[in-house]
């Protein structure tokens, strides 16, 4: 009798982890979809890290050992000609400091074009939240008044990997929301 008790309290624990690991995956599964579909070059969405601000959140991605965040930011060319064309106007536009707020320039920035968008980036050097340096690139090009502004967080030390990242800028999954942003403006 204590033998088929012991069995039965053993399958009762058996049917319940199931039951929950099931409801764990159907949860995952859930999440993935509401974020949207896996970019073919290997980034795939993640949820918006940062806390909300004056402008609207963005989109973020993950992939390849890099963090991608993008977000518009809506009227706030100051020359809507030229657009971003200095070092200061990429640290005061990217939002690095939502890294880490005492981060460094390592080095004068570079002009960018992503896609047909010119503009400027730059490298900075930041500490992650276990206290590890890290690098990061901020990246803010103007359409019209309106900037699209992304930091690439990761090893951007290894141009490869910025080539990359910048390449997923221009991919339709990034190319896509911004449109989708932008439209009726």
């Amino acid at each position: 009798m204590a033998l088929m008790a012991r069995r039965t309290v053993t399958k009762i624990y058996l049917g319940a982890g199931t039951v929950a690991g099931l409801a764990g995956l159907a949860w995952l599964a859930e999440e993935r979809v509401a974020l949207g579909p896996t970019d073919g070059k290997g980034f795939r969405p993640i949820r918006w890290p940062f806390s909300s601000d004056a402008w609207p959140s963005g989109r973020a991605w993950t992939g390849h050992d890099l963090d991608v965040y993008v977000r518009l930011k809506f009227d706030i060319c100051s020359d809507c000609e030229t657009g971003v064309i200095s070092d200061e106007a990429v640290d005061r536009l990217v939002d690095i400091d939502r890294l880490d707020a005492r981060f460094v320039a390592d080095g004068p920035g570079d002009r960018i074009r992503i896609t047909d968008l010119f503009g400027r980036s730059r490298v900075y050097r930041h500490k992650m939240h276990n206290g590890a340096p890290r690098l990061a690139e901020g990246i803010a090009v103007a359409y019209k008044c309106d900037l699209l502004v992304a930091i690439v967080d990761g090893n951007v030390a290894d141009l490869e990997k910025r080539k990359m990242a910048h390449r997923f800028l221009e991919s339709n999954t990034v190319q896509v929301w911004v449109n989708k942003q932008l439209e009726g403006r």
